[in-house]
């Protein structure tokens, strides 16, 4: 269905130990953008985690356009990712 985020929820090892599994339920890892105060929950938890990086690389890598993964929002990813897929180019 076009315009729909699609998350792969394939259990890996990272996400078994992602501290998110034991966060609040008044924590949201899919806040509206203007939601300052919620994005900052996220990034906090996020910060606190043991695979923050493993869960960034494969936002990154499966290209998620929606959520906080690896304590980093959309925006922020889709600028790594573009940095990411130039460094790629480059080195082909």
């Amino acid at each position: 269905m076009m315009g729909e985020t699609v998350i792969d929820m394939t259990v890996t090892p990272w996400r078994e130990a992602a501290a998110c599994l034991d966060a609040p339920d008044d924590v949201s890892f899919f806040p509206e953008r203007e939601n300052v105060a919620g994005i900052a929950k996220a990034k906090a938890i996020c910060a606190t985690c043991p695979v923050a990086a493993e869960c960034l690389t494969w936002a990154i890598e499966s290209n998620q356009g929606e959520g906080i993964w690896g304590g980093h929002t959309p925006k922020e990813r889709r600028t790594l990712r573009r940095r990411w897929l130039e460094e790629i180019q480059r080195a082909s």
